[in-house]
Parts: C-alpha cells; structure tokens; sequence
C-alpha cells in the first residue's frame, strides 16, 4: 500500500514501498519519479508528456464576408481544423472579429476609437457564442481571455496567465484569445492580432505559428504562393502595401511580427482556410508558407523579454556596441549615441542602431536623466537583460 496525499505540480509521498507512479489520463501520460530522503519521505516531481504548441491566428478579413459579418461557413472550417489539431497539439486560437460582429448594432458606426470599443463589447459575446456552439459539436469547451498589453509587460501578470491556459490545456478546453478593446488605452493597445499571437507565440515557446490569410499564403510578384522562405529579408520585395479589409493588419504588419517570431526560434506558416485540411497540409509543408525558424538559444524569460515588455523608450548605439551585443556582451554607456523618452530604471527600451532599425530590447540599470551624468565606461544594461533580434 502507499499512503499519500497528492499536489501538483509538486508530490510528497510516505514511504512503503514504490519506485514508480503512471497515470494515464486519456493519451497523456504522467510520470511521478521519485527519490528518497533522509526522514524516508519521498519528494516527486510530476511531468506530463507535454504536446506542441500552436498558435493560431485568424484576422477580420478571414472571418468576415464582404459586408463585414461573421462567415459562419468559415468559422465552422476553422473550428473543425483546430479540434483536429487540438488531439496532437497544444493551441491558443488568436480571433478577430468581434468589432466586425457588433458593429452592425451601432447606428452610424466609423472607426473612432470609442465607436470601436463598443462594437468590440457588443461582438465579443456574439463571436463567443458561434464559437462554443460549434467546438462542442466536436467535443471540445472554449474559454474567453481578452488580453492586454500589460499582462505581457508584467512577469507576475504573465506567469499567472501561462499557467491559467495551461491549466484550460489539462482539461482540454480551447482557449480563445484577442484582445481587450473595451479597456486597452490607445497608446498601449496591440497594433493588431497579429502582434499578439506573435507574442503569445514566443512568451509560450510554441513550436509553429500559424496565420491565416484569405490569399492563402505569401506571394511572389507573379502571385504565386512561395512554399518555403530561408529569410523573411529575401521576400520583403513582394509585399504589396495593403490592409485588410476590416481589421487592422495586412500582409505588411504579419511579415513584421513574422521576422520577429521566426528569429526567436518559431516556425511561422501562412495558410488559407478554404479546405478542411489546410491547417494539417500547411503543417507538413504541403500548402500555404512556410518561414523557416532560425535556431535560437534564449531562455523562457529573455523570450518574454523580447516579446512581450512595454518599452517606452529607446537608445540608440554605435556599430561597436552593436558588434558587442552580438556576441552576448553588457551595453556600456560609451556605445549610446542617442537617448529617447522619459524611461525609468528597470523599464525596457528598444535598441536601435543609425538606420532606424529596432535590433533588440534592453532592460535599463538606470532612468534616461541619469544616463546623462554617468561615466562613459559605466554598464547600462546588463547582458542577461538584453535580448538581439
């Protein structure tokens, strides 16, 4: 026999005599292994086999018909894709649409910031609702989190969510994300969805994001859909400047947010929604793009830092510097060229160089007044705490 009381993800077992626990909840399995101690207590540490995780991201323009109402032909396909990926993957499922479903109900409805909010919290529970209706035909519950910049911004904050979507995971409900437009302050608020499931993609450590497009892939200037991409740098010629039709994003901002998964290590794949299998073909290579992930050494935390910090200001560095943050070195004050907003100490600025182009992010040791009274060899940001693109 083997008395013992039962806690996750920690397991304090009395001794009798066992080396080994499996449990089985449905395909997963969980392993306890245990190790003695000197008062014959055994400590275990629980693991699940954990599945991938994807991200998947579907924007108005995918969702919505020409008049800006939901698509429920597509939103049925869509949901009947991910509860096919949902058995061999972990997914976060990005959706748009919910200021496209509410802002019938307005009269006299523009793009006002106002008159946005309150499409969004008209939408909201109307895109909620297709939704639930139509995972549980396949079996599966979907929980609500509207996010804001801030819970990315705060490690508290974001631990608290990783773990609350990790628990809907165990117990095999859908999470459906986007974000909080009722509340977000404009300043604050994400360029788009597509910004944020990159940001839930690398904050999470996910193994493939996928973004659909009704184009159902990234063209070449003949419009041909481009299998595969080496270095998102070598296609940039092909982009069209566009917007979709009824949200915020476009070819233009998912290439920017495509760069900056892909580098952190995340295979990004563009594909359509058209088919009932075009999450799985896309998956395998077989249809849409797929954007190689470069290899990536960053720990979870400096992905966090990366992705997900509210950075308020910037500085600006020397090609000397830059040269030395490649090779994993602190910033000294000596390689700041150029020093802009009001930051704080502790808060995190993006780092540029001369061209204009953000290369990383950087945690600062001290405020953006007091950089300008230090000595020129003083270490401004150390390098656990800052993170090059």
């Amino acid at each position: 026999m083997l008395n013992f009381n039962l806690t996750y993800p920690d397991v304090q077992i009395n001794l009798v005599s066992f080396y080994a626990v499996f449990l089985r909840h449905r395909d997963n399995y969980r392993v306890f292994l245990f190790s003695l101690s000197k008062n014959s207590t055994i400590y275990a540490a629980c693991m699940k086999k954990d599945k991938p995780i994807v991200v998947i991201k579907v924007g108005s323009s995918v969702i919505t018909d020409e008049g800006g109402n939901l698509n429920i032909h597509i939103l049925e396909n869509i949901v009947f894709q991910a509860s096919q990926l949902f058995e061999q993957y972990n997914i976060i499922l990005v959706s748009s649409g919910a200021v496209s479903s509410g802002k019938k109900w307005l009269k006299k409805y523009n793009k006002h910031l106002t008159k946005r909010k309150a499409a969004a919290a008209i939408g909201n529970p109307l895109l909620m609702k297709e939704y639930s209706m139509h995972f549980l035909k396949h079996g599966y519950q979907v929980a609500q989190a509207l996010l804001e910049r801030q819970h990315f911004a705060s490690r508290p904050q974001f631990l608290q969510l990783k773990e609350t979507i990790f628990e809907l995971w165990q117990n095999e409900i859908v999470p459906v994300v986007n974000e909080n437009d009722v509340v977000s302050n404009f300043e604050l608020q994400f360029s788009d969805n597509d910004e944020l499931a990159t940001l839930l993609a690398v904050s999470f450590n996910a193994n493939v994001l996928i973004f659909c497009t009704s184009a159902g892939g990234y063209k070449d200037g003949h419009g041909a859909i481009i299998p595969f991409v080496e270095d998102v740098d070598g296609v940039i010629r092909f982009l069209r400047d566009d917007t979709s039709a009824h949200g915020t994003g476009g070819m233009n901002s998912k290439l920017t947010f495509t760069k900056l998964a892909a580098g952190l290590g995340i295979k990004v794949v563009y594909c359509g929604v058209q088919d009932d299998d075009s999450f799985i073909r896309a998956l395998k290579g077989e249809a849409g793009t797929t954007f190689k992930a470069r290899s990536s050494t960053l720990n979870e935390r400096q992905k966090w830092l990366a992705s997900g910090s509210i950075t308020i200001g910037s500085v600006e560095i020397d090609e000397g510097a830059y040269k030395a943050l490649q090779q994993r070195k602190s910033l000294l004050l000596v390689g700041v060229t150029k020093i802009e907003g009001a930051f704080s100490a502790s808060e995190v600025v993006q780092i540029t160089i001369p061209t204009g182009e953000i290369v990383g992010v950087a945690r600062m040791r001290f405020s953006a007044s007091d950089l300008t009274t230090k000595r020129k060899n003083m270490m401004v940001a150390h390098a656990d705490n800052i993170v090059i693109f």
